[in-house]
This record gives C-alpha cells, structure tokens and sequence, in this order.
C-alpha cells in the first residue's frame, strides 16, 4: 500500500510541476474515469441528503489505510472516519443537513489515481460549514474510492 501511494505522491509531483508551464485547458469531453469519479460524488452527496451515512462512505476506501486531515486533526482509517462523522453530525443535538459540492475539478494522475479539487458546502438550521478539499482517489476493484481526504473550513 505504501507504495502505490509513493506512486500517488509522485504522481502529484509530476504533476505540479509540469502544470505551471501548461497552455490553457479547452473544454473537452469527460472521460469515462473522470465521469465515474464525479458519480461517486454526487452518490455521496445524494446519501448524505438522505441521511445515509454508510451510503455515504461508501465513496471511501474501507481500509485502515484510508486518511483525513482536517484542521489540525489526521485520522487514519475508514473507521476512524465513519466516527468522525458520527460525533460531528450525527450525535445528540447534531443534524447532517444538505451537501453540496461545488467548483469541482478532476485531474488524472494515471490510470490508478485521480486528484480531486472542489468546495463543499453542509447547509444546516443554525450554521452553514463550507470549505475547500482535496481528494486523492484510487480505482479499485470497486471503483473509483477516496484514499485520502484533506478539508479544510
């Protein structure tokens, strides 16, 4: 696992540096994987809306290897994430509100890793968390999944 994400890092790195000097990019037509890539988040979305928590993790890596950082917090593990999630939104007095995505960029990596670039907006009765995030995901046997979430906000 360590490995594929070197090869994730490096990737990134690749990346980085080679999109400084890159021309303007034209509209074009999605590919399949950057398609599939939006679709697991507008299921996320749709789950969330719906009050579905597993629904949606399962946008997530189920592994222990999965990480979020968020703030000054890192966690590691779907587990750990899914109680993230749990004690912020759905525990006692806690509501989950409405998701929604927006200003959202995918970026192919390689043919096994996508970054993902958006803002995320939690409407809720007394406050309206948003912030900025950045996905880096990982085609599985499953499809498209998060491996690593960093959001801020």
């Amino acid at each position: 696992m360590r490995k594929t994400l070197l090869t994730a890092v490096i990737a990134l790195g690749t990346y980085a540096a080679t999109a400084a000097g890159a021309a303007p990019a034209t509209e074009k037509k999605p590919t399949a994987d950057e398609t599939a890539i939006r679709k697991v988040l507008d299921e996320q979305a749709a789950a969330w809306n719906k009050g579905d928590l597993p629904g949606f993790m399962a946008g997530y890596w189920k592994s222990k290897d999965l990480t979020y950082f968020s703030g000054k917090e890192r966690q590691q593990g779907w587990d750990a994430a899914l109680d993230r999630y749990e004690k912020r939104y759905r525990a006692e007095g806690k509501e989950m509100g409405k998701l929604t995505f927006s200003e959202l960029e995918v970026q192919l990596l390689s043919s096994e890793f996508a970054l993902v670039k958006g803002r995320r907006l939690v409407e809720m009765k007394q406050e309206k968390p948003d912030g900025l995030f950045t996905l880096v995901m990982r085609k599985t046997d499953q499809g498209w999944k998060i491996v690593h979430d960093h959001t801020s906000g």
